[in-house]
């Protein structure tokens, strides 16, 4: 079966990319990608190494802006908008190289992660120093299984652990999508079982939107409720976790047969 033209156009998706092409001199390294993500879908995006990914995720986050195309959150444009504005209005996101704090406990982490999107400059200045996270930071511990480490510096924790941290910090602001980029990248089996059951569970029962780069296809296939492919800046192939995996032209391209 190839799933390649199926592009299915969703009522009130919580994210709308529209005609995305990114070029870079005389290098077009996304080219006329457009989807729909639908509340509470766990989206993956795959394909190997420079297939346009990054540079897709980085449009719709506004860290670069896309040389043609628009990006919508719950129908809202937010293309050009600058990554703190797209943040402030629900997306959240991890990343490939881990941005936590090694010199702040994983509860300090946490707290800073979320003062951001609490109160104004003044109340941040001259209110509680917890900014009033204190017990949203000890929920996201709970709820990641992080608490026998609350006090631990995070540069003493695991990789894994480390993972698990960074996730928790993307939920503080209590986001409404979240982008996760390469979450079991150099996580051992043991902690990544741990890390999708984790976010399947809080995708599960708080019905947060997921987009999620990641190359371990065993990951993807068994997180993501829907897959979609790029090769070479475009989209090739998307449906089904089971459908892509046996598309030929998903084989051909990127699975190596």
């Amino acid at each position: 079966m190839n799933t390649a033209l199926q592009n299915p156009v969703l009522q009130n998706p919580v994210l709308s990319v529209r005609n995305i092409t990114r070029r870079f001199g005389g290098i077009t390294a996304v080219s006329d990608v457009s989807f729909d993500v639908a509340p509470g879908e766990v989206l993956g995006l795959i394909g190997p190494n420079g297939s346009g990914k990054s540079t897709l995720f980085n449009c719709i986050l506004g860290q670069i802006e896309p040389s043609e195309g628009e990006v919508a959150l719950d129908g809202q444009a937010i293309t050009g908008l600058r990554p703190s504005e797209v943040n402030r209005r629900g997306v959240s996101r991890t990343f490939q190289l881990l941005q936590v704090f090694p010199d702040l406990t994983v509860k300090e982490n946490l707290i800073l992660a979320g003062q951001e999107h609490v109160g104004s400059l003044f109340t941040r200045l001259f209110g509680p120093r917890d900014a009033g996270l204190s017990a949203k930071a000890e929920t996201m511990i709970g709820f990641f299984r992080l608490g026998h480490l609350a006090g631990e510096k995070a540069g003493r924790l695991s990789y894994g652990q480390q993972k698990l941290l960074d996730a928790a910090m993307a939920f503080m602001a209590g986001p409404r999508l979240v982008l996760l980029d390469e979450p079991a990248g150099g996580v051992n089996p043991t902690m990544l079982e741990g890390l999708k059951e984790r976010l399947a569970a809080y995708n599960r029962e708080v019905g947060t939107t997921f987009v999620v780069i990641e190359h371990n296809m065993e990951f993807v296939m068994s997180l993501c409720t829907r897959v979609i492919v790029l090769a070479e800046g475009r989209i090739i192939a998307q449906g089904k976790p089971e459908e892509v995996r046996r598309d030929q032209t998903v084989i051909d391209a990127y699975l190596g047969g």
